[in-house]
């Protein structure tokens, strides 16, 4: 088999929120989306000082897309109108299904307020299809103990299985449409492959270190953006690195997105605002 060939590589957009240092390799103006990959922020590296405010995600409305969010560092209390509460901590993931509307918050814990330390946390928005946007909201919260590993390469590298299943590992999570998702760490010099259908979009991101994939060098905060040629990924970490690899079929659908909601038309955009406004999105008792 051939080695997948790349596109482009591209670097993240630097973008702030309060004191959050936060970088976004897509969208950006070089690249919108990788269907049915739709968002990425990458909050951090970062030590917050003791009495800090933490993280700056109060209530927000979300329909018609998931988020998936990796914890590395610190942590995120998640609260949201479905009756869904947890604190997440480093190495864990939070999965919520935003379906046919919910309000949450994300926010750091008290203790971590009070403390401070490091912090960096990424959230990617997945996509659903039409038939799957009015889903009842879900929302799936695990500790890294929690969540499926497994290593290759002599121990050199360790993947956490969160969809999908690779090496017989099964993943952590059930998603709302065939998915594969991992977080990769990767010793200096540890390597894989990986075979991935040909009609399979990849989304690659380097969260940490520098790696070479399929030949190029590609440091960190750098998202890899694939052809659909060839099916092999090679990867080689030139130091200690992460990696976010997920892969699914395209929807080839009309993305239509604005602030929280991700529909396929404007008609159902102005809907989504229209139930929020009546309360259909559930209440927030703070």
């Amino acid at each position: 088999m051939d080695l997948r060939k790349i596109k482009k590589v591209h670097g993240s957009e630097y973008r702030p929120i309060a004191d959050l240092i936060t970088y976004s390799p897509m969208p950006t103006r070089s690249l919108d989306m990788i269907d049915p990959f739709l968002f990425l922020n990458h909050h951090g590296f970062q030590k917050y000082p003791q009495n800090n405010h933490g993280l700056p995600f109060g209530p927000h409305p979300h329909r018609g897309m998931e988020t998936v969010t990796f914890i590395l560092e610190g942590d995120i209390m998640h609260k949201d109108s479905s009756g869904h509460e947890s604190v997440i901590e480093a190495g864990g993931v939070q999965y919520m299904t935003a379906g046919k509307g919910l309000i949450h918050a994300e926010v750091s814990s008290s203790e971590f307020k009070k403390n401070g330390g490091d912090l960096e946390i990424l959230q990617l928005w997945l996509n659903l299809p039409a038939s799957k946007k009015m889903l009842s909201p879900k929302y799936v919260g695990l500790q890294k103990e929690e969540i499926p590993s497994f290593d290759l390469n002599e121990g050199n590298v360790t993947v956490q299985q969160l969809f999908g299943e690779w090496n017989g590992v099964k993943g952590a999570f059930e998603g709302n449409f065939p998915i594969s998702m991992s977080t990769i760490y990767l010793k200096n010099g540890g390597s894989f492959e990986k075979d991935i259908p040909e009609n399979e979009n990849i989304f690659f991101y380097i969260v940490r270190g520098k790696i070479k994939v399929n030949g190029e060098e590609v440091p960190f905060r750098h998202l890899v953006e694939f052809a659909n040629q060839g099916e092999v990924l090679k990867v080689e970490a030139s130091e200690d690195s992460v990696v976010i690899l997920g892969h699914a079929l395209p929807f080839n659908e009309p993305v239509v997105a604005q602030g929280p909601f991700v529909m396929n038309t404007e008609d159902e955009i102005r809907e989504a605002y229209r139930d929020y406004q009546r309360g259909l999105f559930g209440t927030w008792d703070g």
